[in-house]
């Protein structure tokens, strides 16, 4: 990547957070406009860092609650990917057969 770009940040839940966990971890692509392709794969690690007290804290009700509503939408968002994924690979599949002149056989580039 170079300048001009501009990029598009993705984040999502690696894992749903438990209630008393410190800690969460986001994973990240980021991709280029100009070349439409990601250009870096990242993980954030976030942590809950009470600098008054000097320790890790929880993390926060209202975030957990943040995280549950994602952690929902992202599942929800992989199955319904993953059905389209499924319905397309079962037209290719039928148009493979439908399309599969009898005795043919497939060229591997071998011998």
């Amino acid at each position: 990547m170079k300048f001009p770009d501009h990029v598009t940040v993705l984040h999502k839940l690696s894992h749903m957070p438990k209630p008393d966990d410190t800690a969460f971890s986001l994973e990240v692509m980021i991709l280029s406009e100009l070349h439409q392709r990601p250009s870096a794969r990242c993980i954030e690690d976030i942590v809950m860092y009470d600098y008054t007290k000097g320790q890790k804290e929880r993390i926060p009700s209202w975030m957990m609650d943040a995280c549950a509503r994602v952690w929902e939408e992202q599942e929800a968002e992989r199955k319904r990917a993953e059905e389209l994924r499924n319905k397309i690979a079962g037209l290719v599949d039928a148009l493979e057969l439908g399309t599969w002149r009898g005795g043919a056989e497939e060229d591997m580039g071998g011998k």
